[in-house]
């Protein structure tokens, strides 16, 4: 019912720029949590960043912390990752995901993914 999509991946070099975008058919809940995550082959998936859906309190992990920007507009029903000064490491495939009330699961709407390479 709930359908995210990906877009705005693409190949840059380092110290490039890129933005992602994540567009919700519609609203999820009133209240919601969006995430940003992303795996490279062989890994596992890694949590980069989250903003609830009022656009409270921003969270990072420690390996993107000042390079990326999370950001959400409700007119469009989109969340925004800027990435700044990217890093070969940043390569992988980004996905966003939608936590929702009852908030039990860690998230229950993934997106399909977009491609980030990263090259040196």
């Amino acid at each position: 019912q709930v359908q995210l999509v990906e877009s705005g991946g693409g190949t840059v070099q380092a110290g490039g720029s890129l933005r992602l975008s994540c567009a919700a058919s519609g609203r999820p809940a009133n209240m919601y949590r969006v995430g940003w995550l992303r795996q490279a082959p062989g890994k596992e998936r890694d949590f980069v960043a989250q903003i609830f859906s009022y656009g409270g309190n921003p969270h990072y992990a420690d390996s993107v912390k000042g390079r990326f920007t999370i950001s959400i507009d409700n007119a469009k029903n989109t969340v925004y990752l800027q990435m700044n000064d990217l890093k070969p490491e940043d390569t992988g495939i980004y996905y966003c995901a939608v936590d929702v009330p009852p908030f039990v699961a860690e998230y229950d709407y993934w997106g399909q993914g977009t491609q980030v390479t990263v090259s040196s």
